[in-house]
């Protein structure tokens, strides 16, 4: 009898296109940071900033991130099941799907075809597609871990289904539209005023924490102890940081809208769980570094395991920053400045890229039965290429930021302001500049992650390993 073994095709697919949609998404990045140093690249309204910047989140959070949970959840399912992706058919479906999903945003979001939100921008036909994907997401996922053969569920498989699970509830809620007709692509809210600004952040904040925490934290899980060849440090701490984390990120969204028109206990609340959050994000942050004890001296090899630990330093202080932005008093000077933007990317560069781009070191190579990429020094530089991207990147912007705040506020005696400002514009120039330096180093470690990614593949046979046998209880 032939022995079954792990679906391995979709994890390839979704691994490739990891890189190819990181390269698209961080590309549009350095041309939106572009577009506030030379206004004059505003070549035409589909190129204009206020087109990209949405295409550009969109392209690193769904595409390039997406594309990241899909293939190590994918992945990490079948590993620690010990059994083959429940519903083939259905994952292959999930695949396409996305891609779709991701070149209608790409090209609808130019034209302007937008929901106008912050972050759910895309119209209410493609808003169906991406409902009828993420629920066959949800069936192979789930599915799969039904069909298991062991008892017990790894703990990083707690961390994707609460993602996916909520992913769907924030995507259906928040996209909750009624279509002018059905031969058009514009809808009216369902919501309005103060309220849509609550529903958005409440969807905003909670992408933020399932689709950005809790499915990269399953990666961390995963990842980090299969590379470092140590066991999760203490997996009952994995389990309390799965609970707190979930039940506390739901009530934090109203930070967002400190100082508007939203209740003011409705205010606090967002701050104090926000503050609150602190706790099961340091847990996590901690349990994840703490892995490596007695294996510290791999740091110093290893360059997959920088990427991997650096993420984890990245994750704590992005998430103690959050909750100090949170406090009413921090939030009056850091609000709708550069430091907000500079937090935004020591999360997403420091914490998502680097712990996703660390997982597809790992995982791109045993997808065509290897054990390592085609050059590990080509790894080691774009290490280095990428964590000196992102320490321009939020330095500039922390500086940037608070230089904003404090122009923004500044009083003469009479009580009038002491700049214009156009004045605090001008005075951002030399750190938005530095910024774009910060942006082009990380886009050329991701260009040389392609590089290394071809030729690991070229000439080698697609490579799909044989289910193992759980040994006891253990994954």
């Amino acid at each position: 009898m032939q022995s079954q073994t792990y679906n391995y095709k979709v994890v390839r697919q979704f691994a490739i296109m990891t890189v190819v949609w990181g390269i698209v998404g961080m590309l549009v990045g350095v041309i939106a940071a572009a577009q506030l140093v030379w206004p004059e690249l505003n070549v035409a309204e589909w190129l204009h900033f206020g087109r990209l910047r949405p295409l550009h989140t969109n392209a690193v959070i769904f595409a390039f991130g997406g594309c990241a949970l899909f293939a190590t959840s994918y992945y990490c399912v079948q590993r620690t099941c010990h059994t083959t992706l429940f519903a083939p058919g259905l994952a292959a479906f999930t695949f396409w799907g996305w891609q779709l999903v991701i070149l209608l945003a790409a090209i609808t979001l130019p034209l302007g075809y937008t929901s106008s939100k912050e972050y759910a921008e895309l119209e209410w036909p493609i808003d169906i597609l991406i409902t009828v994907v993420w629920v066959s997401y949800a069936i192979v996922f789930f599915g799969t871990i039904g069909i298991r053969k062991t008892t017990h569920i790894y703990v990083a498989n707690w961390f994707y289904g609460a993602f996916i699970i909520t992913v769907a509830l924030l995507h259906l809620v928040n996209s909750a539209a009624l279509p002018i007709s059905l031969s058009s692509m514009k809808s009216y809210s369902a919501y309005a005023g103060v309220q849509d600004a609550m529903v958005q952040w409440w969807y905003g904040h909670n992408a933020v924490g399932f689709f950005l925490t809790a499915g990269f934290l399953g990666m961390m899980y995963y990842f980090v102890p299969k590379q470092a060849g140590r066991p999760v440090y203490s997996y009952r701490l994995s389990v309390v940081h799965f609970w707190a984390l979930i039940f506390t990120y739901m009530w934090a969204g109203p930070h967002h809208l400190h100082y508007t028109a939203l209740p003011d206990w409705t205010q606090s609340v967002g701050m104090v769980f926000s503050l609150i959050l602190l706790a099961p994000s340091w847990g996590g942050m901690i349990n994840g570094i703490m892995t490596l004890s007695g294996a510290w001296h791999k740091l110093r090899t290893d360059p997959i395991l920088k990427f991997l630990i650096t993420s984890l330093s990245f994750y704590g202080m992005s998430t103690f920053e959050g909750p100090m932005m949170s406090i009413k008093t921090v939030n009056a000077l850091s609000h709708y400045t550069d430091w907000t933007v500079g937090h935004v990317h020591s999360g997403a560069l420091g914490w998502v890229a680097m712990v996703s781009i660390g997982s597809m070191y790992y995982l791109i190579p045993r997808m065509y039965g290897k054990t390592e990429m085609y050059s590990m020094k080509l790894v080691t530089t774009h290490f280095w290429v990428a964590t000196i991207g992102v320490v321009l990147y939020i330095a500039s912007m922390w500086i940037s930021g608070v230089m904003q705040g404090l122009m923004w506020r500044a009083t003469n005696p009479d009580g009038t302001l002491t700049y214009s400002f156009v004045e605090s514009v001008k005075a951002s120039y030399p750190f938005w500049t530095i910024r774009v330096v910060g942006g082009v180093l990380f886009l050329t470690g991701m260009l040389i992650m392609f590089y290394n990614m071809v030729k690991t593949i070229a000439g080698q046979k697609a490579y799909n390993a044989p289910v193992l046998a759980p040994a006891g209880a253990h994954a």
